[in-house]
């Protein structure tokens, strides 16, 4: 809704776009009569994601609105947004106004606990989906610097490495996920195999020389002597299993689940241990004693 909005006075919005953000909205189709103390609860679950508030706006039945920040907008304002939005009489225009990852993470989670509400999620249908060319970099604002996505042994993009060091926020990584109904179930990369490749990755993401040097050089001399192409993917096998099973959560079904002290309840663990077996490996069990 970035370009509906650029001339708005809306100090939300304006904010969001003058530092560079977006102002982005999903369409709650059906729930323009949604009571006021359930829109406070979606505003508290939003800022959860990061979120400083939720601007919505209801179309009525005939055709008004009911919104948040009316007093900031003309009703031709309030039309052009809702019919940039497609909302229909009885719809529930809700708007994220902030940096494009705070309104990406709002909305898109906004969007499932909707559905969740609304029961419009089957879980006996099953959609699969490969998430690709991730970005390598992301721009930490805490930091004030570039980190890894991933982490800093992915493999950039081959056509997009030439951009290192003038856009590194562009370079593409070769990263994957796969995710089913919404849930990551794993994921992966293909790996740097490059010496100079990796020692630059380095460089963008802050080290000096010294630093790559004292910290991986054991892996910078390892590439000198050449190192295979190689990729790979790791599953989560117990998401696979809460999702077949139709459960809500992982602790559902992982094999050995641990309470908040960490021990297992199902092999009663941690457990006194053969003193043979300490022998063994070397370790020895001395009693904490407390000193007044």
């Amino acid at each position: 809704m970035s370009e509906v909005v650029k001339n708005t006075e809306f100090a939300v919005f304006k904010g969001a776009l003058e530092n560079g953000g977006s102002v982005r909205g999903i369409n709650a189709k059906g729930q323009g009569a949604m009571p006021r103390k359930k829109i406070d609860a979606l505003v508290d679950y939003a800022k959860g994601f990061g979120a400083k508030g939720l601007a919505y706006l209801a179309v009525n039945e005939d055709g008004t609105y009911k919104c948040s920040f009316s007093k900031f907008m003309s009703e031709e304002e309030l039309k052009t947004l809702a019919d940039a939005m497609d909302g229909q009489p009885g719809d529930l225009l809700l708007f994220a106004a902030d940096r494009d990852k705070v309104v990406f993470d709002v909305l898109g989670n906004l969007r499932l606990e909707l559905a969740r509400q609304l029961e419009l999620l089957k879980k006996d249908v099953f959609k699969f989906l490969w998430v690709t060319e991730f970005p390598l970099l992301e721009y930490s604002e805490e930091q004030g610097r570039f980190t890894a996505m991933h982490h800093p042994f992915t493999m950039p993009m081959e056509e997009d490495w030439a951009l290192i060091d003038t856009n590194p926020g562009a370079v593409r990584a070769k990263a994957y996920d796969i995710v089913l109904n919404g849930t990551e179930l794993g994921g992966g990369s293909v790996r740097i195999h490059q010496g100079d490749i990796q020692s630059k990755m380095f460089e963008v993401l802050g080290f000096t020389k010294e630093q790559a040097n004292e910290q991986f050089g054991f892996l910078l001399d390892a590439f000198k002597y050449g190192v295979p192409p190689h990729a790979g993917l790791a599953y989560g096998l117990d998401r696979v299993i809460m999702l077949m099973v139709g459960a809500d959560s992982i602790r559902d079904v992982i094999a050995f689940p641990k309470v908040k002290d960490a021990s297992c309840l199902m092999s009663e663990a941690p457990a006194p241990v053969d003193p043979k077996q300490l022998e063994d490996l070397g370790i020895k069990v001395s009693e904490e004693t407390e000193t007044e």
